[in-house]
C-alpha cells in the first residue's frame, strides 16, 4: 500500500522522462486521471488512456518530446504531502517558473489548475508545480 500516491505518480513521470521513456504506466485512480488530464489540456504529455486489468486498472501516460528530444516536462515537484497539506485561498495561487509551469490544486470544484484557480476565484489544496 502506498502512502502518497500522487507522489508516485510524479516520480513515476520523472524517472521516465529521465530515461527518455515513451510511456510510463501508473495504477488508476480517479485523481490521477483527473492530474493527467490536465497534463494532456496544458501540453505537458501527448495522451493518456486507461488500460483495464483486475484490480484498479492501469493508467497509461504517452509522454510528449521535442523535435530535438528534449522532454516537455522539465520539472515535476510535490507540494502538499500527507504530513504537511499546503493550502493557497484564491488571492495567493501559486505561480511555477513565472508562468511557464502550471500548479494543480484540489478544491471543491474538482481539480485545477492555478490559472483557473485564480480566474474563478478558488482556493484549495496545492498538489504539486509542473514545468
Amino acid at each position: 500500500m502506498l502512502t502518497d500516491p500522487i507522489a508516485d505518480m510524479l516520480t513515476r513521470i520523472r524517472n521516465a522522462v529521465l530515461i527518455k521513456a515513451e510511456k510510463v504506466d501508473i495504477p488508476a485512480s480517479k485523481m490521477k486521471l483527473d492530474i493527467a488530464k490536465i497534463l494532456k489540456e496544458e501540453g505537458f504529455i501527448r495522451a493518456y488512456k486507461i488500460l483495464k486489468d483486475k484490480k484498479q486498472g492501469i493508467l497509461r501516460i504517452t509522454l510528449k518530446y521535442a523535435l530535438d528530444n528534449h522532454p516537455c516536462i522539465s520539472g515535476l515537484k510535490r507540494i502538499s504531502k500527507p504530513g504537511r497539506r499546503v493550502y493557497a485561498n484564491s488571492e495567493v495561487v501559486p505561480t511555477v517558473m513565472g508562468g511557464v509551469g502550471i500548479s494543480i490544486l484540489t478544491t471543491s470544484k474538482g481539480i485545477l489548475t492555478g490559472k483557473v484557480c485564480r480566474r474563478d476565484k478558488v482556493g484549495g489544496e496545492v498538489l504539486c508545480h509542473i514545468w
